[in-house]
């Protein structure tokens, strides 16, 4: 899946998406690793953060340009999948998606290498928060994962435990509004939550 917009205000430059880009929610993205050619797409969705689900370091280019836009990067060591396959640890999740669900990070996009797999773990865990069908999870899952779908992944979506996040999240609440144009927004309870301090924060 390949996504190229021309750019308006950039006299015809065109911009081209990472692989497997696709909007989650208002304000929240998925796709691959991005590249330096995509960093011109990148710079017009306005970012704040990125999620990134892989344990091996993120290249000092990308570091850069992250840096020179203001861009925050949150890393989450998820192992790609081995055999025997291990479980994605639960807590890692979790921290994950109290990063993706506070508004404050937002616009954001979350990425692993193809945008497939350990993507498509977390923004699962994500549609289960909001009270997704699970038939709509498997459907959305395998949209991206293709062919290549893996027990692992559904095991850690089916399983993850939403009361575990509203518990974390104390002063930041979810609240699903529904389908269609009614859509689902993030809410504060209070506004102490604290802010990461450096611009990479690695988990």
């Amino acid at each position: 899946m390949r996504l190229i917009m021309k750019a308006d205000d950039h006299e015809g430059c065109v911009l081209v998406a990472p692989q497997n880009f696709a909007m989650v929610e208002n304000g929240i993205y998925r796709s691959s690793f991005p590249k330096p050619e995509h960093f011109g797409f990148l710079t017009a969705l306005n970012l704040r953060s990125i999620i990134y689900l892989c344990p091996e370091p993120y290249p000092e280019e990308s570091l850069k340009f992250y840096e020179a836009n203001n861009i925050k990067l949150f890393q989450f060591a998820i192992e790609s999948q081995k055999d025997p396959p291990t479980p994605i640890p639960e807590d890692t999740v979790l921290a994950a998606l109290r990063v993706l669900v506070d508004v404050r990070n937002h616009p954001i996009v979350i990425h692993c290498k193809a945008g497939k797999h350990r993507t498509g773990c977390l923004v699962g865990c994500l549609r289960k928060v909001q009270n997704w069908r699970w038939s709509s999870v498997l459907e959305e899952y395998q949209k991206y994962a293709g062919l290549k779908c893996r027990q692992r992944d559904m095991k850690c979506i089916e399983t993850f435990d939403t009361v575990s996040l509203r518990q974390c999240l104390l002063s930041i609440m979810y609240r699903y509004l529904g389908y269609g144009p009614n859509r689902k927004r993030l809410l504060y309870g209070e506004e102490n939550v604290q802010t990461p301090k450096s611009q990479a924060t690695k988990v």
